[in-house]
């Protein structure tokens, strides 16, 4: 595979072509969306605070000229990615929370050495 290819008709997970994931607004859940196509046991998400009261983004703002996210993106990021923990369970892959200010609530929480065991 060598493009990702968005859904922008919907904020839903892509699965019925392999590379093709749903929009949501932010490539966090691009990432877990294309993850979930390759049917790992276990993904570990990393940096989704899917908030902006600790700061906009770990690295700062971005330059002049792009966006930076604010509440209401976060809100929307958060439900979009949230709805589709039910969905993923369903498939048999495990998704564990390592980001430890994240807003997310329908994934279980763990530190990142905790999660990387096999």
């Amino acid at each position: 595979m060598q493009h990702l290819r968005t859904n922008r008709e919907g904020d839903r997970l892509g699965l019925i072509e392999r590379g093709s994931v749903g929009w949501a607004g932010n490539s966090g859940f691009h990432m877990l969306n294309l993850a979930v196509q390759m049917q790992p046991r276990r993904v570990a998400l990393v940096g989704f605070d899917m908030r902006v009261d600790h700061g906009l983004h770990w690295h700062g703002s971005h330059p002049e000229g792009l966006s930076n996210p604010t509440a209401a993106n976060t809100d929307r990021w958060r439900r979009c990615t949230d709805a589709v923990a039910e969905p993923i369970a369903a498939m048999g892959v495990e998704v564990v929370n390592c980001s430890p200010i994240s807003a997310l609530r329908n994934y279980r929480f763990a530190d990142l050495e905790e999660a990387l065991e096999c």
